[in-house]
């Protein structure tokens, strides 16, 4: 059978069985049909209401998914960039509204009007790389941040900064760049030191295509002929915009440091989480959905789509980390909520 419910094996408050079955009964229709597999984590506060892992984290081992279980984040990466940005602000190694150029001296005659701001909120104008009929060719090859920006950096504005949202891997791919000029270092170093140590994060970091790691959940995704292994990319094109992994245990520990003011100062969590155009603030959509604010992120990469989620309102936190392409973590995540709202 490839899809098994698997037990809880981490309990770190006494959250009472009863609230746990109700959102794992939200849970069950998703895996019964084949549209999810991977782990879920949903706390207020301190108190986590629901920890478990679903399916297998290797299908043809038949190894569980469980909450220590490491997933590709994609996208989620992003907020991750945008707070070492912040970091490197605070510490006065640039500012928000620096032009790019005063970092890039040799960036195109286009950009001279994009700043830092308009790539960390997907307004630069700069077009997305992912999107480009060359990119299925570029997946597979390891490539630098320089490497991978000179498939765009001579091309057109998709519109001039400021002026329109449009999502945008190459200006977060551009963030992790800039990071590394200021820093000295690499990117993996400075969130590393800065962030992952920190807070305790053990189980998080930049994927590796080559390293042998503890606890990796290998990627599907859905076909015509049922569920296949997903397709290889060579996690160094998607850097700084989305090559990390984590755990739903370690994302937990990351919003609880990032909101309780233990990575930022309160002026740049603010900045943080203050939308621009199109709901998005710094590496965050940012929303009121049903009475209720929400500041959140997906992911997606072969294999892998991802869903972090966070209330401030009620330090509601939720985590949905698949090892299976699809819609459901989305789906999953907001009904889980939902559901914790509704008590």
């Amino acid at each position: 059978m490839l899809f098994r419910i698997v037990p809880a094996l981490l309990l770190l408050t006494s959250a009472s069985a009863q609230d746990a079955a109700r959102l794992d009964k939200i849970v069950e229709p998703y895996v019964t049909d084949h549209k999810f597999m991977g782990s879920i984590l949903v706390a207020r506060g301190d108190q986590i209401l629901l920890s478990k892992g679903y399916g297998s984290a290797n299908l043809e081992w038949d190894v569980p998914n469980t909450p220590s279980t490491r997933f590709r984040l994609g996208s989620v990466t992003k907020q991750f960039t945008a707070a070492s940005i912040l970091l490197l602000a605070e510490r006065g190694k640039l500012k928000i509204e620096d032009p790019v150029k005063a970092h890039m001296p040799d960036a195109p005659a286009a950009w001279d009007k994009i700043t830092i701001f308009h790539l960390l909120t997907h307004t630069s104008g700069i077009p997305n790389f992912t999107s480009f009929p060359e990119y299925p060719k570029m997946e597979p090859f390891a490539a630098t941040p320089a490497e991978v920006a000179a498939h765009f950096r001579d091309k057109p504005l998709d519109f001039q900064p400021g002026e329109k949202w449009s999502y945008s891997n190459s200006g977060y791919l551009l963030l992790g760049y800039l990071i590394e000029k200021i820093t000295g270092g690499t990117y993996e170093t400075f969130v590393r030191e800065n962030i992952f140590a920190p807070l305790g994060m053990k189980d998080t970091g930049l994927d590796s295509n080559s390293a042998v790691m503890a606890h990796r959940a290998a990627g599907y995704t859905p076909s015509p002929k049922g569920i296949v292994n997903a397709g290889f990319i060579h996690m160094s094109i998607r850097h700084a915009a989305g090559a990390m992994y984590s755990t739903t245990e370690d994302l937990l520990k990351w919003e609880q440091g990032l909101f309780g003011g233990r990575i930022l100062t309160a002026t740049s969590l603010a900045r943080m989480t203050t939308p621009f155009k199109s709901n998005y603030a710094f590496g965050v959509g940012v929303e009121t959905k049903d009475g209720h604010k929400v500041i959140q992120h997906g992911g997606g990469i072969e294999g892998f789509n991802t869903q972090l989620a966070y209330w401030p309102e009620d330090r509601l936190t939720v985590v949905v980390l698949a090892n299976l392409n699809g819609s459901a973590p989305g789906e999953i995540a907001g009904k889980l909520a939902a559901a914790v709202h509704s008590r």
